[in-house]
């Protein structure tokens, strides 16, 4: 079925004014890398720049978007406009979100001025969604003050939410493993501020006292370097909720005093502009109008006329 057109310019002022369906729609043309895309980032370039990209990652199971819905609750407080990018398990069956409903996020259903998306991984490693980058854009031209990016339940390799955050949040819980296993998930590289949840079951303080042993083995010794901090939070009930939230402050404040913020920005649109440019090659490398061209070259390599690093720079040459 061909796609409806689409008005651009129309969507994008629909969506700076407030309008959900606006912003919905939009993010749907991102993850559909829907033709009218170029246009739709190119106008929403003049208004981004201004949210502050919050990530949450952990294991499963430690309270994420719990604590999502805590923290939503608190910038609301402020008077800031909320946008949160869930990123769920891809259905095997559906290819959708399998948590699409974000039960634990109804607190916010009705507010105007908080708006939820949830996004499948669609098989994307990471924790994130190939599309969160450009989804992000959307909140941010849309009005949100600060973009809460929940992850997949992440593992032993999946941090790639460092490169997409201002501020990282690494949640935890007591008895869901040691410092060891925090240091081996390699969470202690890319977690700002770091939050033992359902602090109030046994174990706690013996989780946030291995925590900051390890952080401080591996402590960033230069004048003005960022030292992490440890946070405990009972997020069903808000408690430590305000200790979590002012270390999330203090974090901004530093970024924009040593002018970290800036440089995790430029950084982070390097590997949007990587990825894209990637993708462009990938899929003019797949065209079925080239096949020919690739199909030639593989059998000259399997036929030993020529290597594959060769083959694989002739191919691009030709693109």
């Amino acid at each position: 079925m061909r796609s409806r057109p689409v008005d651009v310019p129309a969507l994008v002022t629909a969506a700076r004014d407030g309008s959900a369906r606006a912003v919905a729609r939009l993010i749907t043309l991102v993850e559909n890398a829907d033709p009218a895309l170029r246009e739709v980032m190119a106008a929403l370039a003049p208004h981004t720049g201004s949210a502050w990209v919050i990530g949450l990652t952990g294991s499963p199971g430690v309270g994420k978007s719990t604590t999502t819905n805590t923290l939503v609750a608190a910038f609301r407080e402020r008077g800031l406009r909320v946008g949160v990018l869930a990123v769920d398990p891809s259905s095997p069956f559906s290819g959708g979100a399998l948590l699409g409903d974000r039960i634990r996020l109804l607190d916010h259903a009705l507010d105007p001025h908080v708006y939820t998306r949830s996004m499948a991984s669609r098989g994307h490693l990471g924790g994130l969604s190939f599309a969160a980058p450009q989804s992000l854009r959307v909140l941010d031209a849309a009005g949100c003050d600060v973009i809460l990016v929940e992850t997949v339940g992440v593992g032993q390799s999946e941090v790639e939410i460092a490169a997409l955050a201002d501020t990282t949040i690494v949640l935890l819980a007591p008895g869901m493993g040691d410092g060891i296993q925090a240091a081996k998930a390699g969470i202690l590289e890319i977690g700002d501020v770091f939050v033992v949840n359902k602090a109030d079951r046994d174990g706690v303080n013996t989780t946030v006292r291995d925590l900051r042993a390890m952080i401080s083995l591996g402590e960033r010794t230069e004048a003005g370097a960022w030292r992490p901090s440890v946070e405990k939070l009972v997020a069903e009930r808000g408690e430590g909720r305000d200790d979590v939230v002012a270390a999330l402050d203090k974090h901004h404040a530093w970024l924009v005093e040593h002018d970290v913020l800036r440089e995790r920005r430029i950084a982070r649109a390097e590997g949007e502009i990587a990825a894209i440019a990637l993708q462009t090659l990938r899929l003019r490398m797949t065209d079925p109008r080239r096949d020919d061209n690739l199909n030639e070259l593989a059998a000259r390599v399997v036929a030993g006329k020529i290597d594959p690093y060769a083959a694989a720079d002739e191919l691009v040459e030709a693109l």
